[in-house]
């Protein structure tokens, strides 16, 4: 397959694997990579913690490879640095503006992709000089907007002359080829690979995804970050909600101590928070990641021909 996401990472399949905190580690995004996507790493945490871990996907792929940047983070600035140092292929970035380290990224031959909430970002950071964007709706998992991706897409399209990346909704080849209709040249997908076999998450986890439906997704505020976030329903997060009815934030964000932790090691729903996107519900078995992307690409060229023998 041939887009201009392919041409520019030097991929397969225009197939991104969302670089999600605690989840995306060196095993997944290699697993990804050698698929024919584009496994993206997470950098939360200290440096030397991502410096081991791109050394790691290095011994497991000689593919390209990313490192997402969640900018809000205190150490974003030793993180910055730190991609040019190792030369990381491509970064992509969330949760702000990579505006003042655009620059020197760029210089030292990074490929920059930025994931936006609306086409409006979009094209200001086509103005600062990424190489393409990561359209990202509210349907998303983990911290989200206000805008839809079938909303989006279309407006950035036509604001944009860089490649654009669909996320948000997206967990099988329908919604792929939904994608590709309204504008975008690949997709970024964070719920389908947790279930992958090369997710190094709990079982819990992974079952929680594949037993729920589109509407089974609750959107709260992270008492971390305090911006939103849309996670899969649990009992841990339903007792959440109900106390934030009813005694307020100050008491109800308390009950959410460790629950994306717990997620990721136990998966005890009592105990869990289980970040993922409404494309939970097209998500509906595990599979390793080389059969996810072949899966998704094939179901979205079988229903963009389908589509197209209706306008004849």
């Amino acid at each position: 397959m041939k887009t201009r996401i392919t041409e520019l990472f030097g991929i397969e399949y225009p197939v991104i694997q969302g670089g999600m905190a605690g989840v995306s580690d060196a095993d997944l995004a290699a697993a990804v990579s050698n698929a024919g996507g584009l496994g993206i790493l997470n950098s939360v945490g200290p440096a030397d913690q991502l410096r081991a871990a791109i050394a790691r996907i290095r011994e497991l792929t000689d593919r390209p490879f990313g490192v997402n940047v969640m900018l809000l983070m205190p150490n974003a600035a030793e993180i910055a640095d730190l991609l040019i140092e190792e030369k990381v292929p491509v970064v992509t970035t969330g949760a702000g503006s990579p505006k003042q380290y655009m620059q020197k990224w760029k210089e030292a031959g990074l490929k920059v992709m930025p994931v936006v909430p609306s086409a409006t970002v979009a094209k200001k950071m086509q103005d600062l000089g990424a190489d393409a964007v990561v359209c990202s709706g509210t349907e998303a998992g983990g911290h989200i907007g206000e805008v839809t991706t079938m909303s989006m897409l279309p407006v950035a399209a036509r604001l944009c002359s860089i490649p654009i990346v669909a996320a948000g909704g997206i967990g099988d080849g329908r919604g792929m080829a939904g994608a590709f209709a309204l504008g975008a040249e690949g997709v970024q997908c964070g719920t389908a690979f947790i279930v992958a076999d090369e997710c190094n998450v709990s079982d819990g986890y992974k079952d929680a995804i594949v037993k729920a439906m589109e509407s089974d997704t609750r959107v709260y505020r992270n008492p971390g970050t305090m911006r939103n976030v849309r996670s899969v329903t649990s009992p841990m997060l339903e007792r959440y909600l109900e106390a934030l009815k009813e005694q307020g934030y100050e008491t109800a964000k308390t009950l959410l101590g460790g629950g994306m932790a717990n997620a990721v090691k136990e998966g005890d729903p009592e105990k869990s928070t289980y970040l993922a996107g409404q494309s939970a519900g097209a998500v509906a078995r595990r599979a390793s990641c080389r059969d996810i992307i072949e899966t998704m690409v094939r179901e979205a060229r079988e229903v963009a021909l389908a589509q197209a023998d209706k306008w004849q």
